[in-house]
């Protein structure tokens, strides 16, 4: 007698497929922490971190990663990559594992062990000739607590850069306290995911298990930093209060700065530099001070590279839909800038943009090609630059997102361009966003003719900059680790 076989159920096999892909993800995760904090490597997943991301995060990004490559990237392959990457010989560095399970792809017969021997020969078993770089934040605002997040977040084993001490204007014990809860709560990005310990008899806060000083000043060079163990540091200046070179050398008569960095365009023949772009021309040795230039500056100098390279460019218009910010009024009051002084949290507002002069500086050959202005609109974050270019070749929306494709998969521009496929993006969609430039390909317009492209470019204003200043930071300090793109 012979018993009949019960077929599964369609709907049990999907499930247990997909509770044993989260369970390969909580693999991942674990092997990607073991090395991150032991051997200093950091996995990325097509420019994505991995490092404390949950399974459902995991999984969306491999989701991401079949869109991006156009065939499917598992867990399981990406984890077994990692942990061959975590028994082998490989240097610190930043691996873009999605990169290399495509590549894995293509040859199937290898194991993982080997193909990763195989693949990063040059990378095995370097010593790590990096020196910690000390930090100050000079000024605790948007982007001085965000670059605070992400240096402490970036900090690994300590082998990059180390935020030593923040400066701001006040530090009594509540304005610590207060510091402190900004940074632990922040209404557009979040909650920062670790904690922060207020030693107010030390006036320092303990963040992550990094002891950072709160110091008080009043003048750039009236703060002698060696007396708190800091030397040689790089200067992270975040308050615009000096844009030249004569103000932000200030900062250079304090004990213990070595070089400033301004997360605002600078004034005069400071170097402006968006990374991916022009980092190539600094000259770290000889400069001391230097600028990151503006969010949308970052946002859009990387899109106007590509589309000058590929196609010539004739001329253009730049519309940046920005959101507000807080040098404008919440509610209608006077204001030095015409329009500013109007709610906005209730208007659009009409005002100037530095986009079309930062291209002297950037991609001067694309100086006075373009017109350029802005729109300030009621959203606390994340903003849109419209570029309305005319080129030298005809070309189809096709043949523009394409290239930006390209572009976003490998070569120089990798960590600056997300292209996103979504038919349903909007801004909210952004926050957090690690890429100065979010491509919107479903939004690309080429007009009749086809020698005139418009394309919209998302960018979080806030955090995608940051991300831009910390890599320019690395840069600078020399602290940037191998990579593998």
């Amino acid at each position: 007698m012979h018993t009949a076989v019960k077929n599964e159920d369609p709907h049990q096999t999907q499930l247990n497929g997909w509770i044993n892909q989260e369970k390969a993800a909580l693999d991942l995760i674990n092997v990607t922490g073991k090395l991150w904090f032991e051997k200093s490597i950091e996995l990325v997943l097509f420019r994505n971190q991995l490092v404390d991301r949950s399974t459902s995060q995991v999984m969306n990004l491999h989701q991401y990663a079949k869109d991006i490559v156009k065939k499917p990237i598992t867990v399981n392959a990406t984890l077994d990559l990692a942990t061959a990457i975590y028994d082998l010989n490989v240097s610190p560095s930043r691996l873009d594992i999605g990169k290399l399970a495509f590549e894995w792809m293509q040859e199937p017969t290898l194991s993982a062990a080997d193909f990763i021997r195989n693949k990063l020969s040059d990378y095995m078993g370097k010593k790590d000739i990096i020196s910690p770089k000390d930090v100050v934040l000079f000024g605790f605002g948007r982007i001085g607590r965000l670059a605070a997040r992400e240096l402490i977040t970036q900090a690994g084993k300590g082998q990059q850069l180390r935020l030593r001490a923040i400066v701001t204007r006040g530090n009594s014990d509540e304005e610590i306290v207060k510091r402190a809860d900004l940074l632990r709560n922040d209404s557009v990005h979040g909650p920062f995911p670790g904690t922060v310990i207020e030693d107010l008899e030390k006036k320092v806060l303990i963040i992550n298990g990094h002891t950072v000083h709160m110091i008080h000043a009043d003048k750039p060079e009236s703060v002698d930093y060696t007396q708190y163990g800091i030397s040689n540091a790089l200067l992270i200046d975040n308050t615009g209060a000096w844009r030249d070179r004569e103000g932000l050398s200030r900062h250079l008569q304090a004990k213990g700065i070595e070089k400033v960095l301004l997360t605002a365009p600078a004034k005069g023949d400071i170097p402006n530099i968006v990374y991916g772009v022009n980092q190539d021309t600094l000259k770290i040795n000889e400069e001391k001070i230097f600028s990151a230039a503006s969010c949308t500056t970052n946002a859009i100098m990387p899109i106007l590279y590509i589309i000058d390279q590929e196609f010539g460019v004739n001329s253009g218009h730049i519309e940046t839909v920005h959101s507000y910010t807080n040098d404008q009024n919440l509610l209608d009051n006077y204001h030095k800038k015409y329009r500013r002084g109007r709610s906005a949290a209730l208007n659009m507002v009409i005002t100037e943009t530095g986009a079309e002069s930062a291209l002297k500086k950037v991609l001067p050959q694309l100086s006075g090609k373009f017109t350029a202005n802005s729109v300030r609109v009621p959203t606390p974050n994340v903003s849109l630059a419209i570029l309305n270019i005319n080129i030298n070749k005809e070309v189809t929306k096709e043949d523009v997102n394409e290239i930006i494709r390209g572009y976003a998969l490998g070569g120089n521009l990798v960590e600056q361009i997300q292209f996103s496929f979504s038919n349903e993006l909007v801004s909210t969609d952004v926050i957090g966003n690690p890429c100065a430039s979010v491509f919107d390909s479903q939004a690309t317009i080429v007009s009749p003719n086809k020698r005139s492209v418009v394309m919209y470019v998302w960018y979080d204003n806030e955090y995608g900059y940051t991300r831009q200043v910390i890599r320019l930071s690395k840069k600078i300090a020399g602290v940037r680790r191998l990579m593998y793109y």
